[in-house]
């Protein structure tokens, strides 16, 4: 069975980006695990964030992406997807979909949406029924 490893978005301010991923992401336990340098990567300043001691989300110091970009984090439960969406608002990030049913995925989905500053929609979703 194949799944996707990791990822990496490159942001405009990596030090905004990292502060509020971090800050977004902590209600659903994912936190900055490596950071490598310009120095070391060849190209741009990195920072792995991720769970369990694996990154699997990364931020590179490259500039702004055209076009934006959709990620999804898995939540645990819907209260996690609360807790991201108020810990993201609060970390600056834009509502793009407060927490709530999207019934057209499917009866049990539950997501929110914020844009972070390069306008990339993050979304926290739980699959579970309440």
């Amino acid at each position: 069975m194949s799944s996707v490893d990791h990822t990496s978005l490159s942001v405009s301010n990596f030090a905004a980006a990292k502060a509020f991923y971090s800050a977004a992401l902590e209600p659903l336990g994912i936190t900055v695990l490596m950071e490598f340098s310009k120095a070391v990567t060849g190209s741009a300043d990195v920072a792995g964030l991720g769970s369990n001691g694996k990154p699997f989300f990364w931020l590179a110091d490259a500039g702004k992406t055209t076009p934006k970009v959709h990620i999804a984090f898995a939540a645990g439960s819907r209260t996690e997807v609360d807790a991201f969406y108020q810990a993201a608002i609060a970390a600056g990030g834009k509502d793009n979909g407060k927490p709530g049913i999207r019934a057209q995925y499917h009866p049990a989905y539950y997501g929110a949406f914020v844009l972070d500053a390069d306008g990339h929609n993050v979304e926290a979703v739980c699959h579970k029924p309440e």
